[in-house]
């Protein structure tokens, strides 16, 4: 079974990674995450951007890399916390 592997870095050497998707989740207007997945050789990685909902307007968000053995796998995860966002309130752009 595909799992998530954890945040790592990739090689300098690993080429250009090729994008698979990505995706925004807005509250009243508001930018609350950033997700983007991309295709690399032993994977995908979706890395994702997320801004507090009570933070203060340009505040840096916190990023987080997610590395999974399938760009399936990737998807999936993606499509789930897509899901949880929208019942949170969120559009999906």
């Amino acid at each position: 079974m595909g799992t998530l592997k954890g945040p790592r870095a990739e090689p300098a050497n690993a080429g250009p990674a090729r994008e698979l998707f990505r995706y925004e989740a807005r509250r009243e207007g508001r930018v609350v995450v950033v997700m983007t997945a991309s295709l690399v050789a032993d994977g995908a990685v979706v890395e994702t951007e997320i801004y507090p909902v009570t933070g203060v307007a340009g505040q840096d968000p916190v990023h987080r890399p997610f590395t999974f053995t399938s760009p399936e796998v990737a998807l999936r995860f993606a499509e789930e916390t897509l899901v949880a966002l929208e019942y949170l309130g969120c559009g999906i752009v």
